[in-house]
């Protein structure tokens, strides 16, 4: 039987696809080579400064967004926020991870990178982490770069997927991927051929469930639903 797709479509700066992260290693380790997850981006902070600024204007701006964050992360005790996120080091763009992320991708796909140590997988993680643990401006080329000198990733070459522009190439590929399926919020997961999806903060037993049905229905059964 052929593995159940996941498109997974998250924004780096999203603090629900940081906290979701565990439950796509759950399913990783639950279900194993019957899940095939795909990660893919779409840009929710494209512009932070004016995104958050005007639309948390009445609401304390960045410090109110900032707390809201910390806030909605207190009942998450796998995750760990930054006391200063938001409010210091503040990224102008998620869009310049993305791209370099797009980067690494490309290299893996390529074999330049062994493809069995997910190190795509890695990056989104170690990113991630430095972004909401130690408040990193991650949008920051350099420390990109950082990150990937410790991950043992060839710098060079992931400079060089961006300056020939392929990097950009593979990005807006997932930008019309989510404009596709109508993708506007992060964390969402769609599978079933694009008939199934779950956006935002879903719980790992919904997302469990949802995959069961699929691998339990036989072939060519229609949903009730």
């Amino acid at each position: 039987m052929e593995p159940i797709q996941i498109l997974h479509f998250s924004d780096l700066l999203c603090v629900w696809a940081y906290i979701a992260q565990i439950r796509l290693d759950e399913l990783k380790t639950t279900f194993g080579d019957q899940v095939s997850i795909e990660h893919h981006f779409v840009t929710v902070f494209g512009n932070t400064h004016t995104k958050l600024e005007d639309r948390w204007r009445e609401r304390g701006g960045l410090q109110g967004y900032s707390n809201h964050v910390k806030e909605s992360a207190k009942k998450f005790t796998h995750i760990t926020i930054h006391p200063d996120l938001w409010t210091q080091n503040i990224p102008a763009s998620s869009i310049s991870c993305h791209v370099f992320l797009q980067a690494v991708k490309l290299l893996e796909q390529q074999g330049e990178i062994e493809p069995s140590a997910r190190m795509f997988d890695k990056t989104i993680w170690a990113i991630r982490e430095a972004f909401f643990t130690e408040a990193a401006n991650v949008a920051d080329r350099r420390i990109q770069l950082e990150i990937a000198e410790k991950l043992g990733l060839p710098i060079a070459a992931i400079q060089a997927q961006i300056d020939s522009g392929e990097a950009y190439a593979q990005l807006s590929q997932d930008l019309d991927l989510a404009k596709e399926h109508t993708v506007t919020v992060s964390p969402t997961m769609i599978f079933n051929e694009g008939r199934q999806r779950l956006n935002g903060n879903v719980g790992y037993r919904v997302i469990e469930a949802n995959i069961r049905e699929l691998l339990d229905r036989p072939s060519g059964e229609q949903s009730w639903c």
